[in-house]
């Protein structure tokens, strides 16, 4: 890790007026530029709301995040997030879909003829250019998710934020896309925070991995390196030991934490 972090989130507390204990309680996180961490817990953990107060979504009760040393006080167009749920506009085709978020946070970058351009490279880039022109009902679960990831990525963010992206997906669905945002990752090198329940998705596409002890009073209780040379594939570490490492480390985790109420408030 470099001295100053690409993101910091220091001291993070969040407690909602009607509830007893906070939700997160003195988060402390560092994320380098080109890093893809990943968060897991239980369901109360706090995984979104942490999520939630980097996008801006959510103002903390104490501490926040910075990113690139500037303090996050609101949602902007450095950062993007992918939600399990696609919130593409209905009445628009795929192709308006990303070229409304493009116009909102690239008109003044880019002529229209650049923003047409950049729309059909984000398409091409998930590789649904033969969908441009349908609307969302006419396409798949899986097919509307690369178009809300292609519009996240339009807006050129700093760091990419995604809440259970592929939650809603069956599983060939949900690991070809977890494949293709392995090599978006990689051809672009953004940065990536995600939340996920998924362990093996998780080593799979993480350099880190952020455990969450139970809520409320949630905490970081570990942090796992993934030691995983990339390009990775997904049928070649099925059996690799660092794979099935990390896997095991994650699971023993989660499991002692649910199972020992003692340790969900350590």
């Amino acid at each position: 890790m470099s001295t100053t972090a690409f993101l910091e989130i220091s001291r993070l507390t969040v407690a909602f007026p009607r509830s007893p204990a906070p939700v997160l309680r003195d988060i402390d996180l560092r994320i380098d530029r080109g890093e893809f961490v990943s968060v897991i817990g239980h369901s109360g953990c706090g995984k979104s709301t942490l999520l939630n107060v980097v996008a801006g979504l959510l103002k903390p009760s104490q501490g926040g995040a910075v990113l690139e040393g500037k303090e996050v006080s609101g949602p902007g167009p450095d950062r993007a997030v992918v939600f399990q749920n696609h919130s593409l506009l209905p009445w628009l085709t795929c192709a308006e879909n990303i070229r409304l978020a493009v116009d909102q946070t690239l008109s003044r970058q880019m002529s229209r003829a650049e923003r047409a351009g950049w729309v059909a490279h984000n398409l091409a880039l998930v590789r649904m250019t033969q969908a441009a022109d349908k609307r969302p009902h006419e396409i798949s679960g899986g097919m509307k998710q690369r178009i809300g990831i292609a519009r996240a990525l339009a807006m050129k963010p700093k760091v990419l934020l995604m809440d259970e992206p592929f939650g809603a997906l069956d599983a060939l669905t949900r690991a070809h896309l977890q494949d293709q945002v392995m090599q978006i990752h990689a051809a672009l090198g953004m940065t990536a925070l995600m939340i996920t329940h998924d362990v093996d998705e998780a080593v799979l596409l993480s350099d880190r991995i952020v455990m969450m002890t139970n809520g409320p009073n949630a905490r970081i209780g570990e942090v796992l390196p993934v030691r995983l040379p990339r390009p990775r594939d997904r049928l070649a570490l099925a059996e690799q030991p660092d794979f099935v490492h990390a896997r095991k480390a994650v699971l023993e985790f989660l499991h002692a934490r649910h199972a020992n109420p003692a340790l969900a408030a350590a």
